[in-house]
């Protein structure tokens, strides 16, 4: 996740969509970490997706999910009442690693993993926000969003399972949101949804853009 590369630009034949694919493999690869590569399929043609996989694979990449783009470029009202929680900003080691541990819980990282990647100092400082809620105590579900240009990207949404159904993501969300449009003036925003979010966002206002193939190369020492 936090080893990726994403196309520059659109691609239109067989060469260009391997040379990105050798060319991030160069820089990402050697280290012996996991990586990433995405495609958009607004920037590939269909007859290469369908090949992307086969070509992809001399970099041990393969195909590990498929997210529908989505933008809003404002939120609907809430439909029903939001859950009782504290919202804290990730502003110190603490919140980051509070963060980083809801993550890692709902998406099978290890912990060590997890606070490794996220508690890094200055990580969530001017152009990115990063928020976690808490219920009874214990930290339940986080959210990040991050200034790209004119846009508020959301991204590191995540809900511990114990807490899930209660509206507990889409509270945080709103919560950073409106965070975001206080600091930068911004309203526009886009994620990615992964099909169980994509109910979720479609409530709060979001429209399907487009679809990311998430191709994923495992660590060379797991291999």
């Amino acid at each position: 996740m936090m080893n990726a590369a994403f196309l520059p630009t659109p691609v239109e034949t067989e060469e260009a969509l391997k040379r990105a694919a050798a060319t991030a493999a160069h820089h990402l690869a050697p280290r012996g970490r996991g990586w990433m590569l995405a495609l958009c399929e607004s920037w590939v043609p269909p007859r290469l997706r369908e090949r992307a996989g086969e070509l992809f694979a001399p970099y041990g990449l393969k195909l590990s999910l498929v997210a529908t783009g989505m933008v809003a470029e404002r939120l609907s009202p809430p439909i029903r009442p939001q859950p009782v929680m504290e919202v804290r900003q990730t502003k110190d080691s603490q919140g980051r690693c509070d963060l980083a541990d809801v993550n890692s819980r709902c998406y099978d990282m290890s912990l060590p993993s997890g606070r490794e990647s996220f508690d890094v100092p200055g990580l969530f400082e001017g152009n990115a926000q990063g928020f976690v809620g808490y219920r009874q105590g214990e930290a339940a579900t986080s959210a990040a969003i991050i200034r790209v240009d004119d846009v508020a990207y959301v991204s590191m949404v995540a809900t511990l399972p114990s807490q899930r159904q209660l509206g507990c993501a889409e509270a945080i969300m709103r919560h950073g949101l409106a965070e975001a449009e206080r600091a930068w003036g911004i309203q526009r925003t886009v994620l990615h949804a992964t099909p169980a979010g994509l109910p979720v966002y479609r409530r709060m206002g979001y429209r399907p853009v487009t679809r990311f193939h998430f191709y994923m190369a495992e660590p060379s020492q797991s291999r």
